[in-house]
């Protein structure tokens, strides 16, 4: 569970789009509900891991002004299908229901931008925005297990909520407690040698922190 602020900064996302996508809201006059969660639950209510990995999915769009009504109805139609309450944090829909996908997304309305497969010479291929939502996230069978949150596709820094609370981590050390030691004026082979992690390791936490925070 994370804070609805924590999440936003960890995915990179203003926090009232991520508030709109959890929450809904109306928008010129008109009330619009949640693409991610089945009902509101207001009060900033914490996010749970299944809404920040779909959360995680939306920020792949290039446009974060989402088709609210279409993306609402496309995710009612996966779940009611896979009778998971966060489908699109699930790999099947992704490796063996590509055709179904295809079929929802028509019966929805979505808009080519946002739709998850493509049809490429009559065969279902997933879109950059799914295929790179997939390509982030390690999985457990069907489940995702961790999220990797830095853009750098070689990136070892993961997030998984059964360590360090979720929160990114290199080794099972938090990349936010290498930085500061960084920051302290420790070199990279002293940061190592105090944590038992090769250097490469450090190194690659302190490019996820740098590149977060002048996100």
């Amino acid at each position: 569970m994370y804070t609805e602020a924590a999440a936003a900064r960890l995915l990179g996302v203003a926090q009232n789009t991520l508030n709109y996508w959890l929450e809904g809201g109306e928008r010129r006059g008109k009330v619009y509900r949640p693409v991610i969660r089945v009902e509101p639950r207001g009060d900033r209510a914490a996010v749970t891991w299944g809404e920040f990995l779909e959360a995680g999915l939306l920020r792949e769009y290039r446009r974060r002004n989402v088709p609210m009504l279409e993306l609402r109805d496309f995710i009612d139609k996966v779940r009611d299908r896979y009778g998971v309450p966060y489908p699109l944090a699930d790999r099947r829909p992704y490796v063996s229901g590509r055709e179904l996908l295809v079929k929802l997304q028509n019966d929805s309305g979505l808009a080519a931008d946002f739709c998850l497969i493509a049809l490429v010479r009559d065969q279902p291929v997933l879109t950059s925005v799914a295929d790179s939502f997939v390509q982030r996230v390690t999985w457990d069978g069907d489940l995702a297990a961790e999220w990797r949150p830095h853009n750098d596709q070689l990136s070892p820094v993961r997030m998984d909520p059964k360590v360090r609370f979720g929160l990114p981590a290199i080794g099972g050390v938090r990349t936010e407690i290498l930085w500061e030691h960084s920051e302290s004026g420790e070199t990279d082979e002293d940061i190592a040698a105090e944590f038992d992690m090769p250097v490469d390791s450090v190194r690659w936490a302190l490019a996820y922190e740098t590149s977060a925070r002048a996100a």
